[in-house]
């Protein structure tokens, strides 16, 4: 029932500090009484614009009006499809206020969501109450408008399993907006037991067990996808779990924000809580001074980073029920503003609830009972502050010490959770207080260093997360130490282990258990963080994008997933990184930010003894946050760094994101970056500097110093389970020796190189210091060797693991051929420069170890188990979709549900001809020419007699009287077309004259014999036509991008354009010789460094051919088949579910670019086009099947291709010859189809059981999609409007649509093959290249993403995507499955 009772502020406030939450029917008064709107019932409903009575402010810009979603989520545009962004974390596209963004459906009676305007009195008091909470400076804030939306009782989206029982699980939260013409603020209400679902599952998620936690936060949202302001509120579930139960206003489940502003607001403002408002006695509000509350949700913004950090990624498993955490602010606060209330546990940790019998009251606390034990641990800083806030009472000196007139030493503690742990085991409320120690006898926290792994240890703090209660485990700690369980004890079965979550750490690294968790330590001869290891000494790549909206001075710049390389020396510091393609004016404006290549020398400075580089401590995953400030203009730009991680070579990924004002750099000016100094400061979980740096631009006419000022701020997870261990400086001094910053105009290349030491902080002008040379970078090891420091000055170098030498001189070690690698039997060694990886065969996956392999126990098949219900396999087709599900189709020729099918009477349908006559068989039919036309029965003509020219038939007549006599009949010249030649001789007098096209004599053009012959027809070319070689080439270069790599083919042309005898592929060594066709010559493949034996005066090579490459057999099923450059992907799909997992290399191609690829069904054949060997082959997917070539003459750029199995035809498109070809699947009975109206023909598809050819030419003038028969006739343009780069092209089966893929206007269409019906299915593509479709889903290669994407036919939505390891573009796709229609269709 919706809601109507009146809020109480004086009911809410009593909650403060305490277990309480807003009780649901002290939510604002909502439902139809109120005059409320509902929303409609369903699964992604939307209001219509609701036009607000005032402009709502929101960021800098007003709103006149609102929409509310299904999804826990207010925007003020229309939304778009939910499945693009209803799982995507914030920030979204568009303006969003989400008080709780899931997937939530209210269809069937699963809960009402309302929404309102109110400007009465009564609601827009209580808002501006609950805003004064939050923000006691905000008093003048007085609101004259308000909107009240609120979702009651509503649910999580499921896909009910069989025999499962839908969730009862509800949710009920609120939303309002209370604002004027110039502030707006937003009020999130949870009430008490709420929150029932934290989060929703993603749709198609299958029998994955994904759960998504849901967001709360705002986005400002930008026309450009994912980019703006925005904020978040909560980072994972745990902190969604505790939404009801804390808060960012002093009032539990109430969370207010500032989100709107007339003044300059760069983003919302969370609520920090400031004092507390007394109940109203006299209808009026008054203050209680108090001071300001604790609280863990909000973080200043100077000092740590966005809110959207997910602490609980890397160290827990989702298990966060076991868990809590204290909250803690980690700021000091000036000693004026500290709390001086007595310390109350209670309130601190949220003890409200109904105490038991024989337990004290508050009130009955006292002070001096409060008998904190005594520690050895060092003094911490950071927790002064901390515990200044919850204002611990000092204890009493003892009586030794009153004796002897000294003065307490202060307790001290490694952290505030142990500080609280030892107040909470000492509190009087518990029932036991343990007596005091016997004389003599240590106490037990004075017993706790003697444990190396037994000190009270300590949990994280991540943001967001709720307050202890006493229902939850506070502290673990080891079980052998002695303390009362009656009064504190703990269960091992809720922590983390080595046991069960080793497989988190790196594989160079050991897994410690501790007394509250495990933890991650790398191996000796490796650093790191635990999770992520390298090896000591050895050199470090690193890669990723770049992308950035940049104001250079007053020109706006923006660039998109660029380019950075790093390569980083670490056994001397150096750090070198380049960034290709970013725009002239932004680059030379980001030359004087060296920071961007900065972060890299401080990742893996040299290390000076005792102190640590950034790897050491961050590991592989971070955000680094810079904020540069120019001076004199003020620019100030935003650089965000993001972490992903170690790859399977152990290259770090990182992605760079740069935003805001650079002041702009002229052409002619040189950049000049002093060495400098940099102190970082460290504390839990993040690293932060501050700096002034300095550098001067000189040319011609400029000779300046400018400067900028630098904030930058590193975040981490950390292990907190380990704190104890190696435990650094609070603070280091980066020095960068070297910096060089330069852009190159010409390879479009930004460049920073930087050499760096991390040590301990020194002052300006102190004496230089003799270090050993392995600490200052220059010692004379190899660049893949470990210094080692000796006595003195000496020192030796030794070879990093992976490597073998002197040290002075290091070698990759092939683990695998040497026989050391820890694969087992089973799996398959892959050497790699430094290391080396195992791989599992088809069928088995990687073990936890790395090392072994698992068979992989394939799911639950009713298709393959034959437990359906489909058709018989004749007339029906089973579809898998996942798990235990799966679909039913009628075959082609057969039509009803899948379940019962009959035929299709194709002759009463009109397939055949009308001049053929039809045979209708069970789910076929057969068509036949009837006497006197030929064709294939689809399509008919009559028989004629081959027509010839006037020009052959009088050369016939003349040959027929015999040969020629002096002076007698001249026998005309023909051309192959029939027609006369320009130019005509007689064979007897040797006469020549010039003839018009009918064959009559030019007058005045007859020439005597022995007398040059006249000039006939139009004059001969000044240029001569491209070469064989030539066109190739070009072909080649185009499909390469116009630029090559080192490792690609290109043909090598002479001055005339003939093949030059000697051909080599790029950098790779190979060589071979080929004829005057460009034909390799059988047998001269050489190896590299052996010269092949077409160059003269050389002796042939000594070396065998390499041998064919062998086709690894796929697995039974259905799955996908792609190319990809020099080699063709298997990509199985369980169901319709790409099978990422067991995805491989299905044979590999050296030397090769195969595009088009196509396939038999009924000889289960394989066959591709070659650009680079221009060529189409085939290959049989039976164990060990050889390629063979089928076509390997005529052919310049062979794209797309197509097969036809009931016609044994295949089809391609060649876009250097502009032609359109068929031959039979031998090769033989070749014939060309089309070769006039052709730009550049692209893809190609057949439809066998009609007969009809459909092909795309992306002709930047014309694009258009052609068909015909596939005899040739009836040749039409099918599409010709709105269309741009039509690249893919299939034929589907089951809709028995043409449909095709656009790179140009992103668009996945299909019509009818007539042309008719033509719809949109996907209008968001990146760059699509081929298309293949199967049962519901649509798959295509993508060269944005260089992947292959799913997309669902019925509604577009991207479901699913699988990106090789080895990302390069991928070309066609098709798909084979189990189905192969018989009979001639």
């Amino acid at each position: 029932m919706a809601g109507t009772g009146l809020l109480c502020l004086g009911a809410l406030l009593a909650m403060g500090g305490g277990a309480g939450a807003v009780p649901r029917s002290q939510l604002l008064p909502f439902g139809p009484p109120r005059g409320d709107r509902p929303l409609p019932d369903g699964d992604d409903e939307s209001s219509e614009a609701i036009s607000l009575a005032g402009p709502l402010p929101f960021y800098e810009t007003r709103f006149s009006q609102l929409y509310v979603g299904t999804n826990g989520i207010i925007s003020t545009q229309d939304f778009p499809r939910e499945t693009q962004y209803v799982d995507d974390d914030l920030p979204t596209d568009f303006p969003a206020i989400a008080p709780f963004l899931a997937d939530i459906d209210t269809s069937g009676g699963r809960g009402k969501i309302y929404h309102r305007q109110d400007d009465s009195r009564e609601v827009l008091d209580q808002a501006a109450r609950l805003i004064w909470a939050g923000f006691p400076d905000a008093t003048d804030f007085v609101p004259r408008h308000a909107f009240v939306a609120t979702w009651e009782n509503v649910g999580a989206y499921e896909e009910v399993a069989r025999n499962a029982e839908p969730s009862e699980e509800r949710n009920t939260f609120q939303a309002v907006l209370a604002y004027t013409d110039s502030e707006a603020y937003a009020i999130f209400l949870y009430p008490d037991d709420g929150l029932q679902f934290f989060g929703t599952r993603p749709k198609e998620s299958y029998n994955v067990n994904l759960e998504l936690p849901a967001r709360v936060g705002f986005s400002r949202g930008d026309l450009q996808r994912r980019e703006g302001p925005h904020y978040s509120a909560t980072s994972n579930q745990q902190s969604v779990k505790s939404l009801y139960q804390t808060s960012n206003s002093g009032i539990p489940g109430v969370w207010v924000f500032h989100i709107g502003s007339s003044s300059q607001l760069k983003n919302v403002v969370p609520a920090g809580g400031g004092q507390r408002l007394s109940p109203p006695l006299d209808g009026h509000l008054s203050r209680i001074p108090e001071s300001p509350v604790i609280n863990p949700n909000v973080l200043e913004e100077e000092e740590y980073p966005d809110a959207n950090l997910d602490y609980a990624e890397s160290f827990y498993d989702g298990n966060e029920d076991d868990f809590d955490y204290l909250p803690v602010e980690p700021t000091e606060l000036a000693p004026e503003t500290r709390p001086r209330d007595p310390f109350n546990l209670d309130d601190l940790l949220g003890f409200h609830e109904p105490r038991h019998s024989g337990t004290r009251q508050d009130s009955e606390w006292d002070p001096s009972s409060l008998d904190p034990p005594p520690s050895h641990l060092q003094p911490s800083p950071e927790l002064d502050s901390v515990l200044s806030y919850f204002d611990f009472p000092s204890p009493a000196p003892s009586a030794s010490e009153e004796n002897e007139g000294t003065t307490s030493l202060p307790v001290v503690y490694e952290s505030p959770i142990e500080a609280v742990t030892a107040q909470l085991l000492y509190h009087p409320d518990h029932q036991e207080t343990p007596s005091p120690p016997e004389e003599g006898a240590p106490s037990e926290t004075e017993a706790l260093p003697g444990y190396p792994d037994g000190e009270v240890l300590l949990e994280s703090f991540p943001d967001h997360t709720p307050p202890f209660t006493h229902q939850r485990r506070v502290v673990g700690v080891d079980e052998d130490i002695g303390f009362n369980p009656d009064v504190f004890t703990y269960s091992a079965a809720s922590l983390e282990t080595c046991e069960r979550h080793h497989g988190q750490c790196s594989p160079h690294a050991f897994c410690t258990d501790y007394s509250t968790g495990f933890c991650c330590h790398c191996q000796s001869r490796f650093y790191g963080n635990g999770r992520h290891c390298l090896p000591e000494g050895a050199a470090h790549r690193l890669n990723g994008k770049v992308s950035g909206n940049l104001l250079v001075g007053q020109t706006p710049v923006r660039f998109d997933g660029v380019d950075l390389h790093a390569y980083i020396v670490g056994n001397d510091g150096r750090a070198y990184t380049a960034i290709s393609h970013i725009p002239q004016p932004a680059a030379l404006a980001l030359i004087p930010l060296a920071p961007i290549g900065g972060l890299f020398g401080w990742l893996f400075a040299l290390e000076k003894p005792g102190h640590e580089n950034g790897f050491s401590i961050v590991g592989g995953q971070f955000t680094h946050h810079v904020e540069a400030t120019f001076h004199p203009g003020g620019e100030k730009v935003f650089v965000r760094q993001t972490a992903e991680g170690l790859d399977a070579e152990n290259y770090l990924s990182i992605k760079t994101d740069i935003q805001g004002q650079l002041p702009s750099v002229p052409e002619d000016a040189a950049v000049h970056i002093m060495p400098y100094k940099e102190i970082y400061h460290y504390s839990d979980s993040a690293v932060t500097s501050t700096s002034l740096r300095e550098y001067s631009l000189s040319s011609p006419s400029l000779n300046q110093t400018f400067s900028y000022r630098l904030l930058q701020n590193i975040t981490y997870q950390n292990c907190p389970h380990a704190r104890h261990r190696g435990v650094g400086p609070a603070a280091q001094q980066l020095t960068v020796d070297r910096i060089f910053a330069l852009y190159n105009e010409e390879e479009r290349v930004l460049r920073y190189a930087v050499t760096n030491q991390i040590g301990s902080l020194t002052q300006d002008g102190s004496a230089p210091t003799t270090v050993n040379p392995c600490y200052d970078g220059t010692h004379s090891c190899d660049t893949t060797a470990r210094c080692q420091v000796g006595s003195g000055l000496d020192y030796t170098c030794e070879c990093t693991t992976g490597y073998w030498g002197d040290g002075k001189e290091c070698t990759d070690v092939n683990e695998c051929a040497e026989g050391i690698s820890r694969c087992s039997r089973e799996s398959v060694c892959v050497n790699t420069v430094g290391s080396y990886r195992c791989e599992c065969p088809s069928g088995f996956q990687l073990a936890a170890d790395r090392a072994s392999c698992l068979a992989v126990v394939p799911p639950s098949d009713p298709c393959a188990e034959g437990t359906h219900t489909c058709a018989s396999g004749d007339r029906a087709q089973c579809v898998h979709r996942g798990g235990g599900a799966f679909s039913c189709r009628c075959l082609p020729g057969y039509t009803g549900n899948g379940h019962n099918c009959t035929d299709v009477d194709e002759c009463a349908e009109g397939q055949c001809h009308p001049a053929a006559d039809c045979s209708n068989t069970p789910g076929s039919f057969s068509c036949r020419c009837r006497a006197g036309y030929e064709g294939d029965g689809l399509q008919c003509s009559p028989v004629t007699v081959q027509r010839t020219t006037h020009c052959e038939r009088e050369r016939l007549y003349a040959s027929q009287r015999g040969s020629p006599i002096p002076g007698g009949p001249h026998v005309p010249q023909c051309d192959d077309q029939g027609n006369y030649r320009p130019l005509q001789c007689h064979g007897s007098t040797g006469e020549c004259w010039c003839v018009t096209g009918d064959g009559r004599e030019v007058p005045g053009s007859r020439r005597p014999p022995s007398t040059s012959p006249p000039r006939c027809g139009s004059p001969e070319p000044t240029r001569r036509p491209q070469t064989m070689c030539e066109r190739w080439r070009q072909s080649l270069l185009e499909h390469y991008g116009g630029s090559p790599r080192e490792d690609q083919y290109v043909p090598q042309c002479d001055p005339l354009g003939h093949f030059s005898p000697l051909q080599c592929h790029g950098n790779s060594g190979y060589c071979w010789c080929v004829d005057e066709k460009g034909h390799e010559v059988q047998g001269t493949r050489s190896e590299p460094g052996v010269v092949p034996p077409c160059l003269p005066s050389v002796a042939p090579p000594t070396v065998r051919p390499s041998p064919r490459p062998d086709v690894v057999p796929p697995s039974a099923g259905t799955f996908l088949l792609y190319a990809q450059g020099q080699q063709i992907g298997y990509l199985p799909l369980n169901g319709t579910k790409l099978h990422k997992e067991a995805a491989k290399s299905l044979l590999s191609l050296h030397g090769s670019i195969v595009v088009g690829i196509g396939f038999d069904c009924r000889e289960k054949m394989l066959y591709w086009t070659d650009v680079a060997g221009r060529t189409i082959s085939r290959a049989s997917l039976e164990p060990g099947a050889e390629p063979e070539s089928v076509v390997s003459t005529g052919l310049i750029s062979p794209e797309g291709l197509a097969i036809d199995h009931l016609r044994r035809t295949m089809f391609w498109t060649d876009s250097g010859l502009d032609k359109i070809e068929s031959a039979r699947l031998d090769g033989s009975e070749r014939r060309v189809l089309f070769a006039t109206d052709l730009v550049n023909p692209r893809a190609i598809a057949v439809d066998p059981i009609r007969g009809n050819l459909y092909w795309t030419d992306w002709n930047r003038e014309a694009p258009k999609i052609e068909t015909s028969t596939v005899t040739g006739e009836h040749r039409r343009i099918l599409v010709n409007q709105d269309i741009g780069l039509p690249n893919g092209l299939t034929f589907d089966p089951f809709s028995k649509l043409i449909c095709w893929a656009d790179a140009g206007t992103k668009k996945l269409e299909c019509a009818s093959p007539d042309g008719t019906g033509r719809r949109v299915i996907q209008n968001n593509l990146n760059y699509p290249f081929s298309l293949v479709g199967y049962a519901d889903y649509f798959y295509h290669t993508d060269w944005r993403r260089d992947g292959v994407i799913a997309v669902n036919k019925n509604d577009g939505a991207f479901t699913d995507e699988y990106l090789p390891e080895q990302r390069t573009h991928l070309y066609g796709i098709t798909a084979v499955h189990l189905y192969c229609p018989g009979g001639r269709k």
